[in-house]
């Protein structure tokens, strides 16, 4: 299993696996032009990775989703909560600025979504 390190740009997030952690960490802002062709690459080596693991943090710290971004994300956490449902240990932490009450509202609207252990973090902008 190759681990998984997409730098960052102006319109997409850095995402960095530890694979001895369990750790999928999506961080920075997410706007791509074409959020499904930037995302496939990421949800094909997420489903991979729990083909071949018992489990999976996902540490979430984006600043700003576009809708095209919002859908790519429902697409992974679904994926993760069929991963759950066949018995894999999945947990989801999404950081937000406590500042902005427009990012707690989307967190707060995805865990409404899962039947996944949801943990939403405030921290300082």
């Amino acid at each position: 299993m190759e681990v998984l390190n997409v730098q960052p740009t102006t319109s997409t997030p850095a995402i960095r696996s530890d694979l001895s952690a369990g750790i999928l960490e999506l961080s920075g802002e997410s706007y791509p032009e074409n959020s499904f062709e930037f995302y496939t690459p990421v949800l094909s080596w997420l489903q991979e990775y729990l083909e071949e693991s018992e489990s999976l943090q996902l540490d979430i710290k984006v600043i700003y989703m576009n809708s095209s971004s919002i859908k790519c994300m429902l697409d992974m956490l679904d994926m993760l909560g069929n991963a759950a449902a066949r018995g894999k240990e999945i947990v989801i932490n999404w950081y937000y600025d406590r500042e902005n009450s427009r990012a707690l509202d989307l967190a707060e609207d995805f865990r409404e979504d899962v039947k996944l252990p949801f943990n939403i973090i405030p921290v300082e902008g």
